[in-house]
Parts: structure tokens; C-alpha cells; sequence
């Protein structure tokens, strides 16, 4: 990659204010291309825009007509949309008692004990709000953006979209089966897409992070997260500058060639 090679390019960020979407404007923006951060904050969405010379556009991704609008303000205050990257999330809310059930639970398996196992209840337990909660943030948000952005790059015949799914879309756990579900139905469109507008010029693709070390994961028991570091071949948690790699490969013209295609970073996890 050449630095300075997206000069002149508008990229469009969901979910840039913190984390890995923060870490994505900055590499965009360090090759020259004017980064709309979006985030449901408005001080985080000003604080990363103020900082990489970028614009902002504060609304949450769930809302339909607020992407829609959002994305044509973009345009006409730009001239133009070519990188599209649908990066919002939230994460499960942590619960300590749940964590505490599946590590004696993995206990009482190392030692066979599984007559006594603790029913763990995930699924019993979760509600419809939370399920519609999860769903409409990644998977309705990540539709509404890419469908946004299609209106403006397929008659251009010119555009990149990035969509942020995750490994657990591609092997999910038990305990998080909304979240894998909605990330698993990420790579379903961007396959779908990415074959549909392929044609014309426009390309869409996954990207699955594995555990990355954001602010996400600060609320989940130290003892979890150091069982989930046992399982990753590499032996760590990946950085956010590792991803923006990958996802600055997918937003230039490097990849030209990548269409429909989904990309884990996963340290081997997967």
C-alpha cells in the first residue's frame, strides 16, 4: 500500500468515537481520505474527527431514515462516498453470576463430574428486547449502511464497503448467541451483496476480528478472559492498529480483487 493513496476519497465510519472504529478513521485518514466518524456519542464522534481533520454525523445506527439522511448529508457536503465501513456494536452486558455458573460448570467437566452440571439458561433467559437490541445494531445497522451507501456508489460504479462481523460469526460460543447470530448474519450480506453489485464496480467485504483489547471487553471477569487468551494460538489478544490493517487493505485499491470475501483475523482462534 502506498501511503497517500486515498487522498481525495470520503470514507464513512459507524461507530468511529471509540475502539476499533477510532482506530480505523486514523489509518484512513493518515492515507488522505476525509473520514465521516459516526458514533452515538456526540463527543466521542467530535473528539476523533477534531483529532484526524474529519467530519461527524451523530445518530445511532439502528434508525433507517437517520443513516439514510446522514449518508445523502455526507455526499453533499463531500462531493462523493467511496469507503463505507459498518463498524458499530455493542457487546453482551456482563453478567457475573452467568460467569461464575460456566467456570464451575468447565470445572466439574475437566473432572467428569457431568451429572452436576448447572443448566446455564442463555437462551431461556434472553429477552426479546435484548435479542431485537443486539440484531438491530449490528445486523439492521450494518443493512441500512450498506444499502445507504449503494445508492450513492452503484451509480458511480466505484465504492468499497467493509462490514465488521466477528470470529464468533464464524464459530459461535455458547452464552452470546445473539451476538454470534447477528455477526454471523453479516457475512450472509456481505456475500450476498458483495456477489450482487460486483458488476459495477462496487466492492463489499467481511471483516471477522477475533478478541481484539478495546474498551468493549473492559467489563468481562478477568478469569474469562484469561481461559478465552488460552484458547487464541497466537497467545494474546489482537491490538485495534492490528485490524485497521486489515480493514485499510479492504478500503484501497490493493484489494481490487476481493469481492464477497471474508477476512478473520483471529490470532488462529478460528
Amino acid at each position: 500500500m502506498s501511503q497517500g493513496d486515498l487522498a481525495g476519497q470520503v470514507a464513512f465510519i459507524t461507530g468511529g468515537g471509540s475502539g476499533l472504529g477510532a482506530a480505523f478513521a486514523r489509518r484512513l485518514a493518515a492515507d488522505g481520505a476525509t473520514v465521516v466518524v459516526n458514533d452515538i456519542s456526540a463527543d466521542a464522534a467530535s473528539a476523533v474527527a477534531i483529532e484526524i481533520g474529519g467530519d461527524t454525523a451523530v445518530f445511532d445506527v439502528g434508525d433507517s431514515a437517520a443513516f439514510d439522511a446522514e449518508i445523502d448529508k455526507a455526499v453533499e457536503r463531500h462531493g462523493r462516498l467511496d469507503i463505507m465501513i459498518n463498524n458499530a456494536g455493542i457487546a453482551p452486558p456482563p453478567d457475573p453470576e452467568r460467569t461464575q455458573r460456566a467456570i464451575e460448570n468447565q470445572v466439574k467437566r475437566m473432572e467428569g463430574r457431568l451429572d452436576e452440571l448447572v443448566p446455564p439458561n442463555s437462551t431461556v433467559d434472553l429477552s426479546d428486547a435484548d435479542w431485537d437490541r443486539m440484531i438491530r445494531i449490528h445486523l439492521y445497522g450494518t443493512f441500512y449502511g450498506t444499502r445507504a451507501a449503494l445508492r450513492h456508489m452503484t451509480p458511480a460504479r466505484s465504492g468499497s464497503i467493509v462490514n465488521i462481523s466477528s470470529v464468533l460469526g464464524l464459530r459461535p460460543m455458547a452464552g452470546a448467541l445473539h451476538y454470534a447470530t447477528a455477526k454471523a448474519g453479516i457475512i450472509a450480506l456481505t456475500k450476498s451483496v458483495g456477489q450482487e453489485v460486483a458488476p459495477f464496480g462496487v466492492r463489499v467485504n467481511a471483516v471477522c476480528p477475533g478478541w481484539v483489547d478495546t474498551p468493549l471487553l473492559a467489563p468481562m471477569d478477568p478469569m474469562m478472559m484469561a481461559g478465552i487468551v488460552m484458547q487464541i494460538p497466537r497467545g494474546r489478544m489482537a491490538t485495534a492498529g492490528e485490524l485497521a490493517e486489515l480493514v485499510r487493505f479492504l478500503a484501497g485499491p490493493d484489494s481490487s480483487y476481493c469481492n464477497g470475501d471474508v477476512f478473520a483475523a483471529s490470532g488462529g482462534f478460528v
